[in-house]
């Protein structure tokens, strides 16, 4: 029982608990990304482009993780 909660993040090279702090800290993040959005859905000349940056960010931030995790499966 206690592989399916460590296969993914033993695969991104973390403990459970990392994983967990890092994917609690995407979840605050996306939840603050999210009332932006509203706010600018409401106002479009707020947050003009913060959300949409945050995003590519995030993205390209996990995009290297995963591939660092990769290096590191294969040495």
């Amino acid at each position: 029982m206690k592989n399916i909660f460590t296969k993914h993040p033993n695969s991104l090279g973390e403990s459970y608990l990392q994983h967990f702090g890092k994917a609690l800290q995407f979840s605050a993040l996306l939840l603050s990304l999210s009332f932006k959005a509203l706010v600018h859905a409401l106002l479009p000349f707020c947050y003009e482009t913060a959300v949409s940056d945050k995003i590519k960010a995030l993205s390209e931030g996990m995009q290297k993780r995963r591939q660092e995790a990769m290096k590191r499966i294969q040495d």
